[in-house]
């Protein structure tokens, strides 16, 4: 049993590194593409209406797609595979790509028809600006049909997930950042409004998403058919999951779009704030919190498809030291170096001073709320691995209602500052409802080693703040100077930062700094044999 246990662990951190990787890889190109963006366009009152039409589709891509589907989907599918035979496993699939084919198809034409009446209800302060809202409208109905591929391709990244698969589903975003970055160079100057450019690259970077898949599906023997089975019992499971799951996975989704729906209410610029500070933030939590969270799903789904309760406690509590030995000092980075952080990636061309200023302050918000995002990742894997969605929706309710109070109480005095706010509160409520839940169900699953774990985390983490501090006592941050000064000084602070945790993770004896370690290593070392990340 010790043995098993120690290989699902080994499992895990290997597709979390896989997927980390993957998805670093991904969220460099994002980080490259939000900064041509903000070289192109700046931040006013065109790309306000860009974020706002491209945050629909997006924000049902994290509803329909990546968040209720994949993890409805993957413990059922998961259940198939180890209680069932390979065949009626891919026959499943073949039932959920039909009826979702269907589905999606019918959602995008009701969206591009609807354009008005819901980017109106998503940014009523548009409604003002009659050319700000047409645009937006207009973007919007093109790029639409992105919900369309990139929900198939998460039902395809929730099955090459379940085969243990992790590379191609985590790179394809890459696809989707390089065909807009392209869409900006080669584009812009086709259109009348040059922004046109970016949503067409959206759409054709959805397609090339999809399509990136489909050879690592026929690699795995896994082959769509069309069948159309209402009474699948497979079906039936899934849809008891996915439809509270629409709400509970994606409520962080659901609270940042609120955060755009007020922020249209606020001078210009806000809402685009908001957008380049969240995207920062999702640098860290895609590479570290996604990762760990998209590995131990199936892991978990084994373990609790195989009744063994105690294993499953031994995973979730091994995901979470993991993933806050990453994460915290993450949060901690950013906090301290909002400013730098934004300035050297976004401040150039059309992006002011200003306007870096504004979205650090943003960051520093978003940021005080890192961990509890990262948290809530690990334990919805573990409640719908369970087959659980009433406690994720309950805690979901709440972490919103949460959200729209505090929003409106903070917006005005601190402007899009109090929506990042908002939404750093909501979702560390969130936290605390889930774990509660999540005891009283499987019992006491963090010991005392966890917690012993975590204080030596913190005081590592607080040592490389300590050592941020002190540089920028003696040399404080200019946001004036030339890019290659604030690029070496961002570097620079953030090597001194990394070493001082580092070595204070090592005479703490963390035993995460080995295990990290050990997957660098893993993952340079030449494979051999049949490769299957």
């Amino acid at each position: 049993m010790a043995e098993d246990n120690s290989s699902e662990k080994s499992k895990v951190a290997k597709a979390a590194g896989i997927v980390g990787a993957a998805t670093m890889v991904s969220r460099i190109f994002g980080l490259l593409r939000d900064i041509v963006i903000a070289a192109f366009f700046g931040a006013g009152w065109k790309t306000d209406a860009f974020w706002v039409a491209y945050r629909i589709p997006n924000m049902l891509r994290r509803l329909l797609g990546e968040g209720a589907l994949t993890i409805s989907f993957v413990p059922v599918f998961t259940e198939y595979l180890q209680k069932k035979t390979r065949q009626q496993a891919v026959e499943l699939a073949s039932v959920i790509f039909t009826l979702l084919s269907g589905f999606l198809a019918i959602i995008t034409l009701a969206g591009i028809i609807l354009s008005p009446v819901i980017v109106g209800l998503i940014a009523p302060g548009f409604i003002s600006e009659p050319q700000q809202f047409t645009l937006a409208v207009f973007l919007n109905r093109l790029m639409f049909p992105y919900i369309f591929f990139i929900s198939l391709v998460a039902l395809c990244m929730g099955i090459l997930n379940s085969l243990r698969h992790f590379s191609a589903p985590a790179l394809s975003p890459v696809m989707l950042n390089v065909t807009m970055i392209a869409s900006a160079f080669l584009l812009k100057d086709y259109f009348a409004e040059p922004i046109t450019a970016l949503a067409v690259g959206v759409l054709i970077g959805g397609f090339f998403q999809l399509v990136m898949q489909w050879p690592f599906l026929l690699k795995y023997g896994v082959k769509f058919k069309i069948k159309f089975d209402l009474r699948h019992p497979g079906l039936r499971q899934i849809g008891y999951l996915f439809i509270p799951a629409v709400f509970s996975a994606s409520v962080n989704t659901l609270n940042v779009f609120v955060g755009t729906i007020l922020a249209s209410l606020l001078p210009y610029g806000s809402v685009t704030y908001l957008f380049y500070a969240d995207r920062v933030m999702e640098l860290p939590l895609g590479v570290f919190a996604i990762a760990v969270g998209t590995a131990t799903l199936p892991s978990f789904s084994r373990q609790a498809t195989n009744k063994n309760t105690s294993e499953l406690k031994t995973s979730l509590s091994f995901s979470l030291r993991l993933m806050l030995f990453l994460i915290i000092p993450a949060m901690f980075a950013l906090i301290a170096l909002n400013q730098p952080i934004i300035s050297v990636l976004f401040q150039r061309g059309a992006f002011d001073a200003t306007a870096s200023v504004l979205t650090g302050q943003a960051l520093f918000c978003y940021a005080l709320g890192l961990w509890a995002f990262a948290v809530v990742r690990i334990f919805l894997s573990a409640f719908y691995s369970l087959q659980d969605s009433k406690w994720p929706m309950k805690a979901a309710f709440i972490s919103f209602g949460v959200n729209i109070l505090a929003s409106v109480i903070l917006m005005y005095p601190l402007k899009h500052n109090g929506l990042a706010l908002a939404n750093s509160l909501a979702v560390t409520v969130n936290v605390f409802v889930l774990a509660a839940a999540l005891k009283k169900k499987i019992g006491p699953f963090l010991d005392k080693e966890f917690y012993k774990a975590l204080l030596k985390i913190i005081i590592a983490s607080l040592v490389m703040l300590a050592a941020i501090l002190l540089v920028s006592i003696y040399h404080p941050w200019n946001i004036v100077v030339g890019f290659k000064e604030k690029l070496f000084y961002l570097l620079s602070v953030i090597s001194l930062g990394g070493i001082a945790f580092l070595v204070s993770a090592y005479l703490l004896k963390i035993t995460e700094v080995k295990k990290v370690v050990n997957l660098i290593k893993q993952r340079f070392r030449p494979q051999q044999g049949r490769f299957d990340g």
